[in-house]
């Protein structure tokens, strides 16, 4: 049965159209050369875990797929079209969104109008408006009008997730988003964002909670000293988990 099982995703995986690539991807922050060489491809409709050590290159990864950070050497494919290097603001544009490790949100304004300032129009075949953010994450209606700074930190990242969609994007980058949250709040947000696949959104997510990770993931890359020391699907993980922790420390 594992092994059918695992012909199966195999078989999946191979069908899904390439949506996002990175190709030979190295980084720098200034001298420090961080990112040594990055493959990895992101299907469509699926959600590729990016795991690693603290320190491994995850964050930054994200931050020059989203155009944050520039790219020093390699290509970073939307499907097809090069995006390597491009203001973020028309990564943005393109169907790229980046929910960033901190949560970022905007503390002075409302719920509302954080999701609001967010909006942009794309063709999306159901697109994101407030109230399906609020179907999505049930506790943000709730504190429609509260100042956005004074939510707890799981409605925060709530916030930062429904910010995000409201651009209506084809890929959404997820870093760490169960940071420092309870055990409930982890589940509840897991479940949002497997909603979130199930509707046939590509993600990427950067996770330290390994377990949280591969109960969503199509697909796992993990990440050494910024290269890549693993890639291949979630199911081979699944039934052969050190092929993954090796590289991840004591889980």
């Amino acid at each position: 049965m594992r092994r059918w099982s695992l012909t199966r995703e195999r078989v999946r995986s191979t069908l899904a159209p390439e949506l996002l690539s990175l190709r030979g991807v190295h980084a720098h922050y200034g001298p420090s050369h961080v990112l040594h060489g990055v493959d990895l491809t992101l299907r469509q409709g699926h959600l590729l875990a990016l795991l690693g050590r603290n320190g491994a290159g995850k964050t930054t990864t994200m931050l020059t797929i989203a155009g944050l950070l520039a790219a020093t050497g390699g290509q970073i494919l939307l499907a097809g079209v090069p995006m390597q290097n491009r203001p973020p603001e028309a990564t943005a544009r393109s169907g790229v969104r980046l929910v960033p490790q901190g949560r970022r949100i905007f503390p002075s304004l409302s719920v509302h109008e954080n999701l609001i300032v967010a909006a942009q129009k794309r063709s999306t075949r159901t697109p994101w408006n407030v109230p399906r953010v609020y179907e999505l994450f049930p506790a943000l209606e709730r504190r429609d009008r509260q100042r956005a700074g004074t939510l707890s930190g799981g409605e925060q990242q709530m916030l930062a997730i429904g910010r995000a969609l409201m651009g209506n994007p084809d890929v959404l980058l997820l870093d760490e988003p169960s940071e420092g949250l309870a055990p409930l709040i982890v589940l509840e947000v897991s479940q949002g964002i497997a909603k979130l696949k199930a509707e046939g959104l590509s993600i990427i997510l950067v996770e330290q909670n390994f377990k949280v990770a591969l109960s969503l993931a199509d697909d796992v890359v993990v990440l050494n000293t910024g290269r890549v020391a693993f890639s291949g699907l979630a199911e081979q993980v699944r039934e052969n988990p050190e092929q993954a922790t090796r590289h991840l420390g004591v889980f």
